[in-house]
């Protein structure tokens, strides 16, 4: 009876245990202390153009937030608010995210002091702070920050010494501390870079020797290297002969070196890292900055057997890297077009600053004199278009419930990319291959802003259109001219791919159905045939009422007129079932008589026969 009644103790206290674990990020009233911290940064700031208006304080998970970076675990890893026009105080709330690997708070007016309580964040890697309006002095706590990389504090108004402690942080690669009123003498910092420009109390007005770039010490020679003078001197005449003729030998070795070198080079491309040791500056945010060697051997020097997906913006291969982690790289094959290296990692950056539930992260990037490589994580459930013929390779088809979770998916990060993100993203290629499934099926938006990285010419106006042919809006075709209608469009071919089970062209043969699966799902929508388009797949397993509901989504999705579609935001709201009755009303009285009367293609196949613009087709662009 005891024993049992131990036993029974320690389930309750495990139970116990377990349920103040899951709730340790929680206070009293539900919310997480992550969320309590945040907002607190929030309110101590003024925000003049409202970038923090989807920071809820009623919200239960921050990591769909604007400028919010969550690890897979679910903790606030990475706070990017750069260039926002911030003012304010910092809050010391932000002691709290002890999460934090990377604060990025640069080119904002944010004035005050330097929370001390930062030196509290114990996984902090990255602490831009640099031009702003603080003041004060630089917290001795920093110097707690033991896995410390990169400390920016340039163009602000801080005041006293360069902390000591800092020297205790071994990790540093980078300090700069420049142009601020900072005073007293300088501690040993074990920083590659060291800048402490424009610091007139320090090193004095005129004095330019000791307020440049300083760097580690050099080795010294030890003590006792003068010893023996003369006998060294013998030595270093001969020593002298003998290297004159050994370095015209050699020189004569490097020549031949080059030029064999030179003609291998026309012949083959090579590839190789010229950023080896990589300048620690263009280390963007929280993301990782990977050698070309490094996924080389991740890829199996890019072995054929691991390509994931072939498209117009490259090859996607499996990689695993050193830690044992499995990711996709995507090697983009039109690196020349990107406008150089400093456009390349702004147009990166951008990219990576759009975080959502819905959207593919960007974990990192490769840069080379060839090359651009860019790491994503690996989705083990591949791209939709994989899934919708998986009855090939055996394994269990998309059900009904599964594919209409997909179009909300999908719907909610493209209303992230078009009226939530800054600068808003224009996709350009949504199509069921770039919509990945991650381990819970959740629909994950991949590729989104690709075509503006490759697409630096002239303006957002070009001579080649880039998508894949069925899923490019009319308007693209004709003009080469996109907007967020353009992937409204999209995302309706897309919604008849989850109904039909088909690709948007080439569809259906040896059953007499030949053109695009727009024109198909037309007919049969005016016919009253909508068992016909069905998935066969889904063997009838299918809420005819949401049939119905998501063919009108997707065809007016497709209405040929832009102005006419609707907004994604309007989009997600019909597919929850708000709205769907009133748009579709008023496009029977608007659409079909408009197009009718003055003459215009009444079928999508006519539009892309009488297309003049090249298109650049992606069958398989998305990381799978």
């Amino acid at each position: 009876m005891e024993r049992g009644k131990s036993h029974l103790w320690i389930v309750v206290f495990l139970v116990l245990a377990m349920i103040e674990g899951s709730y340790s990020t929680l206070s009293p009233s539900g919310v997480n202390y992550e969320v309590v911290a945040l907002i607190a940064i929030k309110n101590d700031l003024h925000d003049p153009y409202n970038v923090l208006e989807s920071w809820d304080a009623n919200s239960v998970d921050p990591c769909s937030w604007r400028m919010v970076t969550c690890s897979p675990d679910g903790y606030v890893s990475a706070l990017g608010l750069p260039s926002l026009s911030l003012s304010g105080t910092l809050s010391p709330g932000i002691g709290n995210l002890s999460n934090l690997q990377s604060v990025l708070l640069q080119n904002n007016e944010i004035t005050g002091p330097i929370p001390p309580v930062i030196g509290t964040l114990e996984k902090l890697q990255t602490l831009d702070l640099s031009n702003n309006k603080l003041t004060g002095g630089i917290p001795d706590s920093l110097g707690d920050l033991k896995n410390l990389n990169y400390l920016r504090l340039n163009n602000n108004s801080l005041t006293g010494p360069i902390p000591d402690s800092l020297s205790n942080v071994k990790s540093l690669t980078l300090v700069d501390v420049s142009f601020n009123n900072l005073s007293g003498s300088l501690p040993k910092v074990s920083a590659r870079t060291f800048t402490i420009l424009g610091n007139p109390l320090m090193c004095g007005q005129t004095s330019q020797n000791n307020c440049s770039v300083v760097y580690p010490e050099p080795l010294s020679f030890p003590p006792d290297a003068g010893k023996d003078h003369s006998e060294s001197r013998a030595k270093h005449h001969i020593a002298v002969a003998f290297g004159a003729s050994f370095g015209g030998a050699f020189t004569i070795v490097i020549i031949v070196g080059l030029l064999v070198w030179w003609r291998y080079r026309r012949n083959q491309q090579i590839f190789f890292d010229v950023n080896e040791q990589y300048d620690p500056e263009v280390r963007l945010g929280h993301l990782r900055r990977y050698t070309f060697k490094e996924l080389r051997a991740a890829t199996d020097h890019f072995n054929a057997k691991n390509i994931l997906g072939k498209g117009g913006f490259g090859i996607v291969y499996k990689g695993r890297l050193n830690n044992g982690t499995v990711v996709a790289v995507k090697r983009l094959k039109d690196y020349n077009a990107v406008g150089g290296e400093i456009q390349f990692q702004t147009e990166v950056e951008l990219i990576s600053l759009a975080v959502h539930r819905n959207l593919l992260r960007l974990w990192g990037f490769c840069s080379t004199e060839n090359e651009r490589l860019l790491i994503y994580p690996y989705m083990s459930n591949g791209s939709v278009a994989s899934r919708l013929k998986d009855h090939i390779h055996g394994r269990p088809v998309l059900d009904w419930s599964r594919r209409k979770r997909i179009a909300l998916g999908t719907a909610r990060g493209l209303v992230y990319l078009h009226e939530q993100c800054d600068p808003k993203i224009i996709h350009r290629d949504v199509k069921a291959a770039n919509i990945l499934l991650d381990e819970d099926f959740e629909a994950v938006v991949g590729d989104f802003g690709l075509a503006k990285l490759l697409d630096h010419r002239d303006s957002h106006v070009t001579t080649a259109v880039r998508g894949t042919v069925g899923h490019i809006a009319p308007e693209y075709l004709s003009t080469g001219q996109s907007s967020e209608k353009t992937d409204v469009f999209g995302f309706g071919i897309l919604l008849l791919e989850l109904i039909t089970g088909q690709k948007a062209v080439d569809f259906g043969r040896g059953a007499n159905q030949k053109g695009v699966i727009l024109d198909w799902v037309k007919k049969l929508h005016q016919e009253g045939k909508l068992n016909l388009m069905v998935d066969k797949d889904l063997k009838n397993d299918y809420d005819r009422m949401e049939l119905e509901e998501m063919v009108q989504v997707a065809l007016l999705c497709t209405q040929f007129n832009p102005s006419h579609r609707p907004k994604m935001s309007e989009v997600l709201r019909m597919l929850e079932g708000d709205g769907l009755a009133e748009k579709w009303e008023q496009s029977q009285n608007i659409e079909t008589p408009r197009y009718r009367s003055f003459g215009h293609p009444q079928r999508y196949s006519d539009f892309i026969e009488e297309s003049s613009l090249v298109v650049e087709a992606m069958e398989l662009s998305g990381p799978r």
